[in-house]
C-alpha cells in the first residue's frame, strides 16, 4: 500500500490553535456534574492545562467526595451531557486563533501533509471548537479525551489510525505540536518529533527544560523542514 501523505502533523487545540476561547468549556463540565450527579462543583484548583476532560471530571467529583465506583458509573452520562451543553453554547471563535494558525494550516495542507488532532477535549467539543473557529476543513481525524486515559495513549491511537488507514507509512515523519508539557511527553513516548509553542500558559523555562525538538514563540516560526 502506498502512503497518501509524506508526513503527519498532530495538533493540540487549546493554547496551540485557539486561546482565550471563553468559559464555555469549563461551564459544560460543571453543568454535567450538576445535571447528572446533582452536585455543585468547580474546576477551581484543578490544573486543567494539558488534561483530558474525563480526568478533569473525575477530579471534580473526587473533590466533591464521590467514591471511585460512583464516578466510573456516572462518567458516560457526564460526557454526553457536557458535549450537548457545549454544542448549544459555543460562541464564534474566529477571533480566538493563535498567531498564524490559518496560514500555517493552509501551507501544510498545500504541501500534502496530513493533519490530525490529539486533544483532551471530548470529541464533539473539539470538533465544534474547530467548526466555530473556521478550522474544521483542515483536519481529517483526531484522538479525543474520552478515547484513552492519557495523552500518550491518545497520540498512539492517532498514529495507529493514520498508519492503519494507509494515510502514512511507517517511515513517514510525524510531529506533535502543543503548548503543554503533556504534549512534549506524548511525543517522546511515541518517538515522534516534539514541537512546543509558547502560546499557552506554561512558563517558557518549563518548556525549555523538557527539551522539545523545536520550541517556538508561536506558529509563525514553524518551518516545513521541522515537520518533513
Amino acid at each position: 500500500m502506498t502512503a497518501t501523505h509524506h508526513a503527519l502533523v498532530l495538533f493540540d487545540i487549546d493554547g496551540t490553535l485557539l486561546r482565550r476561547s471563553g468559559p464555555h468549556h469549563r461551564q459544560a463540565l460543571v453543568h454535567a456534574v450538576r445535571r447528572v450527579i446533582g452536585l455543585a462543583s468547580t474546576t477551581e484548583g484543578i490544573p486543567v492545562q494539558g488534561m483530558l476532560d474525563p480526568v478533569i471530571l473525575g477530579l471534580m467529583l473526587r473533590q466533591a467526595g464521590l467514591p471511585a465506583a460512583a464516578i466510573r458509573e456516572a462518567m458516560p452520562d457526564l460526557l454526553g451531557v457536557a458535549e450537548r451543553y457545549y454544542l448549544r453554547v459555543c460562541p464564534p471563535l474566529e477571533d480566538k486563533l493563535c498567531p498564524a494558525v490559518t496560514p500555517v494550516l493552509e501551507r501544510l495542507t498545500r504541501r500534502g501533509i496530513l493533519l490530525g488532532l490529539v486533544t483532551g477535549n471530548l470529541t464533539r467539543i473539539g470538533w465544534r471548537k474547530l467548526e466555530r473557529a473556521g478550522l474544521r476543513k483542515y483536519f481529517r481525524f483526531g484522538a479525543f479525551g474520552e478515547m484513552a486515559t492519557t495523552r500518550d495513549a491518545l497520540a498512539r491511537l492517532a498514529i495507529r489510525e493514520a498508519r492503519g488507514r494507509g494515510w502514512i507509512g511507517r517511515e513517514e515523519p510525524i510531529s506533535l505540536i502543543g503548548d503543554a508539557p503533556q504534549d512534549i511527553q506524548a511525543a517522546r513516548a511515541n518517538k515522534v518529533r516534539a514541537i512546543a509553542v509558547r502560546t499557552g500558559i506554561t512558563p517558557n523555562e518549563e518548556l525549555e527544560a523538557l527539551k522539545p525538538d523545536e520550541l517556538l514563540r508561536d506558529l509563525r516560526e514553524l518551518r516545513l523542514r521541522m515537520v518533513e
